[in-house]
């Protein structure tokens, strides 16, 4: 597998460059910041967005890095699955094989958001090998399933309804929108976007046709299909993570470890501290779906806090072995984005 434009043709850092690889059901896009000779950094979105999330993020980072964010399959610019097959979260975590083949990265560093945080956790079980630093941005690095057998029966019964009634009913074009409409539909949607930020995730979002836009996405990537884990075999598979770890989860997300909803934030970051030879606590003040659009990152991160042993190391340019972070206000990313220097 190739990529359709070759690596060797990126250009000089700074600048950014489309690429595509292939896979047998069509190809995988994606965008890369900086030179190929910089050290390999992979970005990997949430759920329903795509690569364009990091489009705020890249420029504020070190310049010495080559940065590669994917749309997983499905999403963005990458193709659509071929009929008759739904999405597994397992087929995203392959997907980053894919890529990463191609490129022949053989150790790099893994960035997810949410979604992606997942993917980038179990990536890093199965390959351990390959990562060397992992950060999780509103993403404790697994979703188990629910505790109540009767829910997980339930959501499973729901994804292959979903399926077949997508099957059943007769294929129709997807509808075409004029680029505010277009707009304005994904914004009801995303409360949490501001106008500027909608247009960055459409950029890739959706595809200019005659008389307006329509929307990228395959309609199967709605039945969200995460593999089976209970919390404790989730426990237990982070224990073969070599990586050095940064989690950062928002302070008013779905990943708030005092909502009983997720009964398993606070375990799975007890887990993750005391399974690694350092952690160390953080506070950065904004909500879950932020995908790092929503400010111009001018704030300095004047709202870090550092805690523990992390206080002593606010100033180290690597990345913290582990450091569980919150953050609210989702408009003040920048507070969030002066952080982030110091991941790499």
């Amino acid at each position: 597998m190739s990529s359709l434009l070759k690596w060797s043709s990126l250009p000089v850092a700074g600048m950014v460059s489309e690429l595509k690889f292939s896979v047998p059901w069509g190809h995988i896009a994606a965008k890369a910041w900086g030179s190929p000779q910089g050290r390999p950094v992979l970005c990997l979105h949430g759920w329903l967005d795509n690569a364009n999330t990091f489009n705020r993020l890249i420029p504020l980072l070190p310049k010495d890095y080559c940065y590669m964010a994917m749309d997983f399959g499905g999403h963005g610019l990458s193709s659509h699955r071929p009929a008759g097959f739904p999405y597994h979260f397992l087929d995203y975590v392959s997907e980053v094989c894919r890529v990463t083949a191609a490129l022949k990265w053989s150790r790099f560093t893994l960035m997810g958001h949410s979604l992606g945080g997942s993917v980038a956790g179990m990536f890093s079980c199965i390959f351990p090998e390959m990562v060397d630093k992992l950060i999780l941005v509103e993403s404790c690095g697994f979703f188990p399933a629910p505790q109540e057998s009767d829910l997980w029966l339930d959501s499973k019964r729901k994804v292959i309804e979903s399926l077949m009634s997508l099957e059943e009913n007769k294929p129709q074009p997807p509808k075409v929108r004029s680029p505010q409409e277009a707009l304005q539909r994904l914004l009801q949607a995303n409360s949490h976007l501001t106008e500027e930020s909608g247009r960055i995730l459409l950029q890739r979002g959706a595809t200019e046709v005659m008389g307006g836009m329509v929307y990228n996405r395959d309609l199967r990537v709605l039945t969200h299909n995460q593999d089976a884990l209970t919390l404790e075999q989730c426990s237990r598979f982070l224990r073969e993570i070599q990586a050095s770890v940064l989690m950062i989860i928002a302070q008013d997300g779905i990943f708030n470890p005092e909502k009983k909803s997720q009964y398993f934030v606070k375990p799975l970051q007890e887990a993750f501290q005391s399974n690694l030879k350092m952690a160390s606590l953080g506070s950065i003040s904004g909500t879950n779906k932020f995908p790092f659009l929503t400010c111009s990152g001018t704030d300095g991160p004047r709202n870090y806090s550092p805690k523990g042993k992390d206080r002593q190391k606010s100033t180290c340019k690597n990345l913290l072995p582990v450091t569980v972070c919150n953050y609210s206000g989702c408009k003040r990313l920048g507070k969030l984005y002066g952080a982030q220097r110091r991941l790499l």
